[in-house]
């Protein structure tokens, strides 16, 4: 359990890293889009390679689909909720955040790191952290910490208020990688298989509601082929 706090600690860190940048420097959007448009692809080939066909392989298709329906619907609902509450302009490069609460801001960026960060303790459980998974967490969790820092400079956020967000959702996904590896046991057979999917949708929902449309956003027509390369990007780290 310790070895996967630690990898959701390290894969969260990328925020922090994205934030410091933020603060030192005025990133580009399009640099931003690039990013999120790749890790998008990533985290799609881990859903496909590390929960689905593990699922597929004790439960049925119709019930590993329906509840990763629940999975997405359960993360869109939060989604939702934090959005009525101030949190929906969390990624925004250019300081949107300024009309938002903060809390839900806090919130809001917590929210997004726990889908990926609870399926990072699965593969811990299986013997190895998925270097897809890693690289694919670290590739969305950078550009969110840079356009979100970005948009909180500008809204006015002291750089030590944006650091220690971003170390409370570092906390929060470490957390949520070590719950992975306790809930996800492959041993507990048809339940386990029922949780990955559910992970699964969780984090489908995440990439479709807060990492693609900000892609989208800058690079249009381009960013289903960059979403492509991180997908195949996947395979290949997967073959590693």
């Amino acid at each position: 359990m310790l070895e996967a706090f630690l990898w959701g600690a390290l894969g969260a860190s990328a925020l922090l890293a994205g934030a410091l940048l933020a603060y030192m420097t005025t990133p580009s959007r399009r640099f931003i889009a690039v990013i999120m448009a790749l890790g998008s692809g990533v985290l799609f080939g881990s859903v496909a390679f590390e929960l689905v066909e593990d699922a597929l392989e004790e439960a049925s298709p119709a019930a590993v689909g329906l509840v990763a329906l629940a999975g997405a619907l359960t993360f869109t609902a939060g989604n939702w909720w934090l959005q009525r509450r101030g949190g929906g302009d969390r990624k925004s490069a250019t300081g949107d955040q300024a009309d938002g609460s903060p809390l839900a801001i806090v919130f809001g960026s917590v929210l997004d790191g726990v889908p990926e960060s609870f399926v990072l303790g699965l593969t811990v459980l299986q013997g190895s952290v998925s270097v897809p998974l890693f690289a694919g967490i670290v590739l969305s969790n950078f550009p969110e910490g840079l356009s979100s820092s970005a948009g909180l400079r500008i809204a006015g956020w002291a750089r030590r208020r944006v650091l220690l967000m971003w170390t409370a959702v570092v906390v929060a996904s470490a957390v949520s990688a070590a719950l992975g590896y306790v809930l996800l046991d492959p041993s507990l057979g048809y339940t386990g298989a029922l949780v990955q999917a559910f992970a699964a949708g969780a984090l489908l929902a995440m990439v479709a509601d807060t990492l693609l449309p900000e892609a989208f956003e800058v690079e249009g027509v381009f960013t289903g082929s960059l979403v492509v390369v991180g997908f195949s990007l996947s395979l290949v780290l997967s073959a590693l």
